[in-house]
């Protein structure tokens, strides 16, 4: 299922609440450090599903949409 426009919009603008990488765009976030939740279990709720699209985004290498998004919203 493909998320929402306004799941991609939110995903363009939401930062890392803890951690790290705290304050950081998650698209931003290291791919290394995506994987590490995608071996480990993505947590529960929005930030856990942001998180998976994240991954499944820079996998196939998408980000520059979602700054694209960012920049235009």
């Amino acid at each position: 299922m493909l998320p929402d426009k306004q799941f991609l919009i939110d995903l363009a603008h939401t930062k890392m609440p803890f951690g790290k990488y705290k304050d950081r765009y998650l698209i931003d976030l290291p791919e290394y450090y995506l994987t590490w939740y995608h071996n480990k279990g993505f947590p529960k709720g929005k930030l856990g599903d942001m998180l998976a699209q994240v991954y499944e985004i820079k996998i196939n290498g998408l980000e520059g949409m979602i700054r694209n998004i960012r920049e235009l919203s």
